[in-house]
């Protein structure tokens, strides 16, 4: 395990990677990485292979240019908060962008779903997640009790 400094906190272990459905938000696949390793780093094996269209937060960008790249995928990333906060919204363009940007959230959301229930129902909640989820083992184990219940 590493550690890696997120604006001036050092934070110290891993971070859970899942794939999740968007239509019925179970979680399909789940990776873990050291906490220094870049979000797009673990972007294409998140996917099962039959994906169209994948929704991303700004971590992942440049997921499609990488060699493991999925042929047939459409990425849609989401803009970082910063570029966000710049757009002027009350031109029609930036309305339209920021509008964009909602739609993408409305389905990311299904994505931190997961998350927000192993911190809530699992115990997690004063503690960092990274922290409590050390093992491989035990992420699977708890992000497959989290699709299982929201069946």
């Amino acid at each position: 395990m590493h550690q890696t400094k997120k604006g001036h906190q050092w934070y110290f272990g891993m971070k859970a990677h899942i794939g999740v459905d968007a239509q019925s938000g179970l979680v399909h696949t789940v990776r873990a990485t050291a906490a220094n390793v870049n979000d797009v780093v673990a972007a294409n094996a998140l996917l099962h292979g039959q994906e169209e269209t994948v929704f991303a937060d700004s971590g992942y960008r440049g997921a499609h240019k990488r060699e493991d790249a999925k042929p047939g995928v459409t990425w849609h990333i989401a803009r970082g908060p910063s570029s966000r906060k710049a757009l002027n919204k009350s031109t029609e363009l930036g309305a339209l962008i920021d509008q964009v940007e909602r739609l993408k959230a409305r389905v990311r959301a299904k994505v931190e779903h997961p998350f927000r229930v192993i911190k809530r129902q699992f115990g997690y909640v004063n503690e960092d997640l990274a922290l409590a989820l050390r093992c491989t083992d035990k992420q699977i184990s708890d992000f497959l009790k989290c699709s299982m219940r929201a069946e």
